[in-house]
């Protein structure tokens, strides 16, 4: 069983887009017995940070990043972290993790007075930074794969699409003033 937009389909078997780039990543595991996905939460990253274009998001997220190419890898040696997707600034999408799995991309969280985020929530990473606009094209495919998991996922509301900084105030600020939360929206309406 499929869902599709223009470009995109939802393989609901495996929860997987198509087509798109598949990395599998170890930073996964089940999602808690009987939880249903209501939200999504929308991140900003880039490795090293301000830099675009590289395969360091990709090497982090499968857990093969060469933590001495760059001295701020340093900081992040370490982490086990994912996302379900990451779409780079050219609108090329990546999937880490199926949608049915756990990814590890919210830490320690909590909203709408339920805790540990990464239980019920699709982490979708976007490449940038919290102070320079996102590109247009991600936009684009952010309100695809939206619309998509919205259809397969039917909790996930409006109001429950969210960023990092909502679900961790204080710890994490993505995806940053930088994101446009209303153009998103009309996008999806």
């Amino acid at each position: 069983m499929m869902t599709t937009t223009n470009s995109l389909t939802l393989n609901l078997q495996t929860g997987l887009l198509e087509p798109v780039l598949y990395q599998p990543s170890p930073h996964c595991d089940e999602r808690p017995l009987g939880t249903e996905i209501d939200m999504i939460v929308i991140h900003g990253i880039s490795l090293p940070p301000g830099q675009f274009g590289t395969d360091s998001v990709s090497a982090f997220f499968c857990g093969e990043l060469d933590y001495a190419s760059h001295p701020y890898f340093a900081e992040i040696k370490g982490l086990r972290v994912s996302s379900h997707l990451f779409i780079k600034r050219t609108g090329e999408i990546i999937q880490f993790v199926p949608f049915g799995k756990r990814a590890w991309h919210a830490g320690q969280s909590f909203y709408d007075g339920k805790s540990s985020c990464n239980d019920f929530s699709i982490g979708i990473e976007l490449e940038g930074t919290d102070i320079l606009p996102y590109e247009v094209v991600q936009y684009q495919r952010l309100s695809q794969a939206i619309f998509l998991i919205r259809q397969a996922y039917p909790l996930v509301t409006e109001n429950r699409i969210v960023g990092h900084a909502d679900i961790a105030p204080g710890r994490k600020t993505d995806p940053g003033m930088a994101f446009d939360w209303a153009y998103l929206k009309g996008k999806l309406a």
